[in-house]
């Protein structure tokens, strides 16, 4: 489990999987870290080189002073790379994870393979609901929040089917770092990709939630319609649709990624 600098800031990284295997770099949502990805493990593993990382504000990830950029953050996944001599990787990045997968499609192409955009946006149109997101977990703390996260993160089928799960990602959440968190949400709020997408050359796909209240299905529509060459698959879920819908999300990106 290497510490990786990314401009000043240690960035906590973990790699599974086959030595000689291509690599897949896995960049998770905002309010959680590498763990997130732990239903996707076992089948990544069997074709690829995993290189999971909490992005910095979070888990064992440094807390550098915010606010922070949405292109500082996906810095951040080019020096992670660097660190490990990495030259090429393939990409799969959910909501601010694909965020910051839209950025590197754009501007380090040569970087990557193949980029799956996960329940995700390229713009939020009204800042004022980030701003009172903000001031709520200013003034009360993560905690508060947690079960208005839930709600959007998955479906309420799945919250009374899973309860463990929601207590494994409601644990996760409130132990994010305040500050980190703040920080995240910012660039989020301030982000503006949308004159990106059609100069991402990367293979892509994009996956949408069906039922995802966060990063709707518009939304993931938008990227389809803007992005060039792009492949949409929509699953049955809500925001986290990679621990909502574990198998069909892992089929979507492995069908994708080694379609030949």
């Amino acid at each position: 489990m290497p510490i990786i600098n990314a401009d000043g800031c240690p960035i906590h990284v973990v790699i599974e999987g086959p030595e000689n295997a291509p690599v897949l770099m896995l960049s998770n949502s905002l309010g959680t870290t590498h763990a997130m990805w732990q239903p996707q493990v076992a089948a990544f593993t069997q074709h690829f080189r995993l290189v999971r990382f909490d992005r910095r504000g979070h888990g064992g990830s440094g807390v550098s002073k915010g606010p922070y950029t949405m292109d500082g953050l996906a810095r951040d996944a080019l020096a992670v790379l660097d660190g490990l001599g990495l030259k090429k990787a393939n990409w799969c990045g959910l909501s601010m994870g694909g965020m910051e997968g839209m950025w590197l499609g754009a501007n380090a192409p040569e970087r990557f393979e193949r980029i799956v955009l996960c329940n995700t946006s390229s713009y939020f149109a009204d800042k004022k609901m980030w701003e009172d997101r903000l001031r709520f977990a200013r003034e009360k703390g993560l905690a508060a929040m947690v079960g208005a996260n839930m709600e959007r993160w998955f479906t309420k089928g799945f919250r009374e089917r899973e309860p463990k799960a929601i207590a494994w990602m409601s644990e996760m959440f409130v132990a994010t770092p305040l500050e980190g968190y703040i920080a995240c949400a910012e660039a989020v709020r301030d982000m503006d990709h949308r004159a990106l997408l059609p100069k991402i050359s990367v293979p892509t796909l994009v996956i949408a939630g069906r039922h995802d209240p966060a990063t709707t299905l518009p939304a993931g529509e938008y990227l389809r319609d803007h992005i060039p060459g792009v492949a949409f698959t929509v699953l049955e879920a809500a925001h986290i649709s990679n621990v909502e819908q574990p198998a069909a999300f892992s089929s979507a990106v492995l069908e994708f990624l080694l379609r030949r």
